[in-house]
């Protein structure tokens, strides 16, 4: 069976035992029928709404690429994303633009430039062989790459970048993302693992980070050095602060030969991490950790995961009525094919016992799709924020092509159970 078919057998597929139906006992009915009628219509109706909120060839800028999303404890939602200048290239000028709502995400604010507003800094000299040669744009660009949010409890917001894949910094926002401090450098952290990888580039995320239980900011990373006769090329790891963000340090390497992790908390108080890699059992690597920092439990393929070497997103959901929780929703381009120009139908799926298995998936969008993040809303609500083509791009081009919108989706768990 080839990927095509894989894809149409399983698109908006869901994992449900059947169970045949036992003999009709109608005093039994008498007493269940009213108590269905009265849960039926109380229900929810499936929801779900997109919005395109970035395109392309607009507002002066090429592309909008690496979308992450953040549900504050106030209620606003920050979308934000990487707003590449003059290419689409991963490297060249590069600003941070958000966008940020106060009704759950139904309308935004102008997208603004949040970082980096310091002294631009000189660009990285390394540069994977693969791209060497090609237009990474001039001397004089900056690149600012890979923001992820971490909305905490206490209401403030904390902002983690990198620049030029070489240095990283932190803000904060104590307004629900309206104004952020000054940078504060942390590349520190990172240079604390130089003894087991001496990096080359680093990218946090993308996507969001999170806050545990214990009060702990934690934030999946990854590192990689170009070099190919060093014992470790690539990881990811995570930085943790127990102090609110004042200061950052380094946790553990988590997966080694693997990129673009995502993080969830568990119900237990620890954390899962999830990431990208090129593997060839095709899957999504996941591994845990009771303190997001160390002791991570040995790397596992999720079999349910498709892994197309894809950037996803991750959340934890508190349930409902009729989906009792806590719960783990994941986004993802639900194929094996690695090429770019084959990432699509971004896929949310469902886990009801802490990722250890995933029993439910639904489409979300169907044909080119590409990187996403999750956040949930006070009332439940999902969103998912997330690459999407277009069925009229404003450039011809002679492939299929995942990014020309960054678009919002808000749907309810009723949507994923639905089909």
């Amino acid at each position: 069976m080839n990927a095509l078919d894989f894809r149409k057998k399983n698109e908006g597929g869901r994992m449900i035992p059947s169970r045949a139906p036992s003999k009709p006992v109608f005093g039994l009915l008498r007493i269940l029928l009213p108590a269905f009628f009265c849960l039926s219509v109380s229900a929810a109706e499936p929801l779900l709404e997109k919005t395109i909120l970035f395109t392309e060839r607009s507002d002066g800028f090429t592309l909008y690429r690496i979308p992450g999303i953040v549900v504050t404890a106030k209620g606003s939602v920050l979308a934000y994303c990487e707003a590449r200048k003059f290419s689409d290239a991963d490297r060249g000028e590069i600003e941070i633009h958000l966008r940020r709502s106060t009704d759950g995400g139904k309308t935004f604010s102008a997208a603004r430039q949040v970082a980096h507003l310091g002294a631009r800094l000189p660009r990285n000299p390394h540069m994977p062989s693969k791209k060497q040669g090609k237009d990474m744009g001039g001397p004089d660009e900056q690149t600012v790459n890979n923001p992820v949010a971490i909305a905490a409890r206490d209401g403030s917001v904390h902002l983690l970048y990198c620049v030029e894949y070489m240095r990283a910094f932190h803000l904060r926002s104590d307004d629900d993302g309206v104004t952020w401090s000054t940078p504060q450098e942390i590349t520190a952290a990172f240079d604390a693992f130089r003894g087991e990888l001496d990096w080359q580039a680093i990218a946090t995320g993308p996507g969001h980070a999170i806050e545990m239980k214990s009060g702990r900011l934690c934030v999946p990373f990854w590192m990689a050095t170009y070099e190919k006769k060093a014992p470790l090329r690539k990881a990811v790891g995570t930085l943790i602060s127990d102090d609110a963000g004042k200061t950052w340090k380094r946790g553990g390497i988590a997966i080694p030969d693997a990129g673009e992790p995502n993080i969830a908390p568990l119900s237990d108080g620890g954390v899962l991490l999830t990431a990208r890699n090129s593997h060839a059992e095709s899957r999504r690597l996941v591994t845990r950790s009771a303190d997001g920092a160390t002791n991570w439990s040995k790397p596992v393929f999720a079999d349910e995961l498709l892994e197309p070497g894809c950037m996803a997103g991750i959340i934890a959901h508190p349930g409902s009525a009729d989906l009792i929780g806590p719960l783990l929703l994941f986004s993802h381009p639900h194929t094996t094919d690695r090429e770019h120009a084959a990432r699509l139908d971004v896929t949310i799926h469902l886990s009801r016992d802490d990722g250890q298995t995933w029993t439910l998936f639904k489409t979300l969008q169907p044909g080119p799709s590409a990187y996403s993040d999750l956040a949930v809303l006070p009332d439940g609500t999902v969103l998912c924020f997330y690459e999407s083509g277009t069925d009229k791009p404003k450039i011809k081009r002679k492939r299929d092509w995942a990014y020309a919108n960054l678009t919002l989706a808000r749907f309810n768990l009723e949507w994923i159970t639905t089909r």
